[in-house]
């Protein structure tokens, strides 16, 4: 068995920054979110990632993937995003088994209300923050991490007619 690689005081330091920034980041980016737009960050991310498709709407397992969540957690999600009128569900057409997470007209105008306002706070409280060369830097080694931890990452089984 390997011996434990425990982390130097410089490699300690920044992993502690890192979670704790993520944290506070996070709180208050959903903070603002909630205040300002009342929308959850899981509202948002799923109105976001509808919005960017051309007709605003995506299966509910791709949508379940691109969260990281399981396609049952995102569904009890979904159906209160329905009863608000941000979202609505249909089956899918090329596969009867599936169901189609559509952008409803109300969602689209929340989030294009929404956005403006998360914009300028992740650039308030985030990458205005950053030096340009700090920027790209960020965006090589969050690539970087991303695509290992894809690599590493097992399928999840599919299941049911959430698909």
């Amino acid at each position: 068995m390997e011996a434990t690689r425990w982390l130097d005081e410089h490699q300690d330091r920044a992993w502690r920054g890192y979670r704790r920034m993520r944290r506070l980041l996070d709180l208050e980016l959903a903070r603002e979110l909630t205040q300002d737009a009342s929308l959850s960050e899981p509202d948002y991310d799923v109105l976001s990632d509808l919005s960017e498709t051309p007709q605003g709407r995506l299966r509910l397992s791709e949508l379940a993937d691109r969260m990281l969540w399981s396609r049952s957690r995102l569904s009890h999600h979904l159906t209160r995003m329905q009863q608000r009128g941000l979202v609505t569900r249909e089956e899918c057409p090329d596969d009867a088994r599936g169901a189609m997470v559509v952008l409803t007209p109300a969602g689209r105008d929340a989030i294009e209300a929404a956005a403006p306002g998360h914009v300028t706070a992740v650039r308030q409280h985030f990458l205005d923050l950053l030096t340009p060369a700090e920027v790209e830097a960020l965006g090589a080694f969050t690539h970087r991490v991303v695509d290992h931890l894809a690599q590493n990452r097992a399928p999840r089984p599919r299941r049911g007619r959430e698909g």
